[in-house]
């Protein structure tokens, strides 16, 4: 038995064609549809990277007690499991997200790793040269990252130096070289589309885009009033051109399972960790909106061997289903705890596996949706408090946590989360405060695109959503933290 895995980071559901888009040049996104289900109904569980990437590899939801952080010492990784009962596993990405402080025990669960550098922000070539600069527009993301990122791109003049692109042949070699082989399981996983949005002049040109990029890497905030017409039509454009980059590349590697008949017997997961905002909502980027549909209601495409193909489903699904997914269908036993469930019988039998399912940002909105109605509850108290990280790995993105926050730091014993180990108890505070954008109540099924909050409305249905988000908060073992600063009792 054979799995493949391609991952795209910042893949929004609404540019592709399979989901609807008619604009972007995406012929290999809509190919998948020969082989595979489209899930119409699934969503992220914990943004934003590490976080959904925690729940990839241990089925269960992140945001609730932690924030951005690497695998802790009592996760339980299917990748692990998967080791354990002689799967080969090996991973190839260049996620530079894996190599920092705040994601460096993921990559070394895997019997290999391959990792390729130069995206976004990683610290990589050196950065204390004289660079040339282009003029930054004024919504340009700021910080040492941009610096740094054009220092990696003196590297990358040319296709093939992209990171994504060696990724991407990385995954062909793996595949040639494994071809006759069985048991193992490969994760492709690129970080485009991710910001920013930088391609080779060939696919700008399928938009149009013929003078210097004016804005490729936003910054996170609300829009109002600071893009024209004109300069967001082109930050989408932007976009586009690199999803249709790495559209290009993916066809490569469905070209090599139709030449060598891969469909007949692996595993394909084509999925995303998150999308963005590109004006939606008036607002750009991620982490600091609502997480509205285009955030976190994704693509995800799979085929098994043998079963339907080219059908939908409409049936709820989340990332915490995709390592039981995995442990399903190499027949390893699941893991004692996770949230997720296999979505083998979706695909074979159209089953419900969800009646809801729980979503959200450490410290934002807790949300939930039965999808046909989608609840998102912000905090009530004023400040944000209480809040804690339970961990035995105290770090952040790229750095330790300080002093000040280890000083307020106890040992406490957690249930299930933690299968039954003692864990850091650590209080902090968070730029998140959803209280500033209240709650919302959308009905999803005739308002799709979120435009009217129904939260005075529809007393009932608001009711019911509030009783389900506390079911599943329950069932996730949130810590009191959360149901202070959100208002909740369990028990009424």
């Amino acid at each position: 038995m054979r799995a493949i895995m391609i991952m795209f980071d910042t893949l929004t559901r609404s540019y592709l064609p399979n989901y609807g888009n008619d604009w972007v040049i995406a012929p290999n996104f809509q190919r998948l549809e020969e082989h595979c289900v489209t899930f119409d109904h699934f969503y992220g569980g914990s943004m934003p990277c590490m976080p959904a990437r925690r729940e990839l590899h241990t089925g269960k939801l992140n945001f609730l007690h932690r924030s951005w952080g690497p695998l802790e010492p009592f996760d339980i990784s299917v990748v692990d499991q998967l080791k354990n009962h002689g799967i080969y596993t090996h991973l190839i990405t260049d996620h530079s997200h894996y190599f920092e402080d705040g994601g460096a025990t993921y990559h070394n669960r895997y019997n290999s790793w391959e990792g390729f550098r130069g995206q976004e922000g990683d610290r990589w070539q050196p950065r204390d040269i004289d660079l040339k600069l282009p003029r930054q527009h004024p919504l340009t993301k700021p910080g040492i990252s941009f610096v740094q990122h054009y220092a990696n791109r003196q590297k990358q003049r040319r296709e093939e130096d992209y990171s994504s692109i060696k990724t991407i042949n990385a995954g062909l070699e793996f595949l040639q070289s494994h071809g006759n082989r069985e048991n193992w399981f490969v994760q492709v996983e690129c970080f485009d589309p991710h910001e920013p949005f930088v391609v080779p002049q060939r696919y700008r040109d399928l938009y149009g885009l013929t003078q210097p990029p004016r804005l490729n890497w936003p910054v996170y905030g609300p829009l109002t009033g600071k893009l024209s017409l004109d300069e967001l039509e082109d930050l989408r454009k932007e976009y586009a051109a690199l999803i249709s980059m790495c559209d290009a590349y993916l066809g490569k590697i469905l070209d090599f399972m139709d030449d060598h008949e891969m469909w007949k017997d692996t595993l394909l997961i084509v999925n995303t960790d998150h999308g963005f905002l590109l004006g939606e909502h008036d607002w750009l980027g991620k982490n600091k909106p609502p997480l509205y549909n285009e955030i976190v209601h994704m693509p995800c495409f799979i085929h098994v061997p043998g079963q339907p193909e080219n059908q939908r489903r409409s049936a709820l699904a989340q990332t915490v289903d995709i390592p039981a997914t995995l442990l399903d269908y190499f027949a390893v036993p699941p893991i004692a705890g996770m949230a997720g469930c296999s979505l083998l019988p979706v695909v074979s039998q159209d089953r419900e596996i969800h009646d809801a399912v729980l979503f959200g940002i450490f410290g934002g909105h807790v949300n939930v949706t039965d999808g046909e109605w989608l609840y998102m509850r912000a905090n009530r108290t004023p400040d944000n408090q209480p809040l804690a990280e339970y961990t035995l790995m105290p770090t952040h993105m790229r750095e330790f946590f300080s002093r000040e926050e280890l000083n307020g730091a106890e040992l406490v014993r957690l249930n299930q989360f933690s299968h039954q180990m003692p864990v850091l108890r650590i209080p902090c505070h968070t730029d998140q405060n959803s209280a500033l954008d209240g709650d919302f109540l959308f009905h999803l099924t005739e308002d799709p695109e979120q435009k009217q909050n129904l939260i005075d409305d529809r007393p009932q249905e608001r009711a019911r959503m509030i009783r389900l988000l506390k079911e599943k908060m329950i069932e996730s073992e949130a810590p009191r933290e959360q149901w202070i600063r959100m208002g909740l009792s369990q028990t009424e």
